[in-house]
């Protein structure tokens, strides 16, 4: 019984070591598609492969990335999750929220991880944030109280603030179309009039600055709108041609010559994709993983757009900044 006992013991221990050393050897292949123009034109992929690096992957050795980008242009989406269905992936890795529908389209199987996305509940995408329930899961960008809180810094920064235009993608955005109704909400407790100003691509942008100069608007508001973030240093030149002060959802654009911005940092939410992704790997399934909101939001204020605009920045502005770009 003993040498019944003892090789049960040690065929186990083999059979347990040689899965070990099959799962050491594995390498994994993980897709990310993009809605921007390239690497130079996304912190966000640099994050996400430090949260790869963390978790113990390495790329080249047990990971390899396979990155698409759409370069702004939604028609791409589609075409470039096939591709990763195609290359067989074991997890697609999406930026945005038409990202991770382009992805939901073209597999019901391959796991999506959102590094962030709009709202996913209201785009369809998972079933409730607690419980997403299908091959989707990640991180969610939506926070209600934001839209006020923006108004707010722009009050403080202009007293005499009264009309607005907001610049997003117009009905159907998804996360931009539930921000300019939280923002029309704020305006209407803040007692200011907003302009709505649509564009969904680069063409557009020049267009509808001018349309704010006739209006004679005294500031912007960019909401998130994944077709005009690849443009952010555009944006960022139109608004300074236009005299506007602008303030912005996301970091990469006061980076890229905005004047401020406030919103959840991308960075850090890029970085937690990499922890879904690294479960998902070790087995959890996407629809037990509940979606996160955003728990970090960053204040950045680029001091030499300011001085270009001619505006003086409040110092209770300035002492809440976590990055002030000089």
């Amino acid at each position: 019984m003993r040498r019944i006992g003892l090789a049960v013991v040690l065929s186990l221990t083999i059979a347990s070591l040689a899965a070990e050393a099959q799962q050491a050897g594995k390498v994994y292949r993980i897709g990310f598609v993009s809605m921007r123009s390239g690497p130079d034109d996304n912190p966000q992929l640099d994050a996400f492969r430090q949260g790869l690096q963390e978790m113990g992957y390495r790329e080249g050795r047990n990971a390899v990335l396979e990155i698409r980008y759409a370069a702004g242009d939604p028609a791409k989406l589609p075409g470039l999750a096939a591709d990763m269905v195609r290359l067989k992936v074991e997890v697609i890795v999406t930026q945005s929220g038409i990202a991770a529908i382009a992805a939901k389209k073209a597999t019901q199987t391959i796991p999506i991880v959102m590094v962030s996305s709009g709202d996913a509940v209201r785009l369809g995408l998972v079933a409730s944030l607690a419980r997403p329930g299908g091959n989707v899961t990640g991180l969610t960008m939506i926070s209600p109280e934001l839209s006020q809180k923006r108004l707010e810094i722009l009050r403080e920064m202009l007293p005499a603030l009264s009309r607005v235009g907001v610049l997003w993608c117009g009905p159907g955005a998804g996360v931009g179309e539930t921000e300019w109704e939280q923002t029309q909400a704020a305006a209407s407790v803040l007692k200011v009039q907003l302009a709505s100003l649509m564009a969904r691509g680069s063409q557009e942008l020049a267009p509808v600055f001018a349309s704010a100069t006739r209006q004679r608007l005294e500031a912007i508001i960019v909401l998130d709108c994944s077709q005009l973030h690849p443009n952010a240093a555009r944006i960022a030149e139109l608004a300074l041609e236009s005299r506007l002060p602008a303030l912005y959802p996301f970091s990469i654009y006061p980076e890229g010559g905005g004047l401020i911005s406030y919103g959840p940092d991308l960075r850090e939410g890029a970085r937690q994709a990499a922890t879904y992704v690294d479960k998902i790997l070790k087995g959890a399934k996407p629809a037990e993983l509940p979606v996160e909101q955003p728990t970090k939001f960053e204040l950045v204020i680029n001091l030499k757009t300011a001085k270009a605009l001619g505006l003086n920045i409040p110092q209770t502005l300035l002492l809440r900044a976590d990055q002030v770009i000089e």
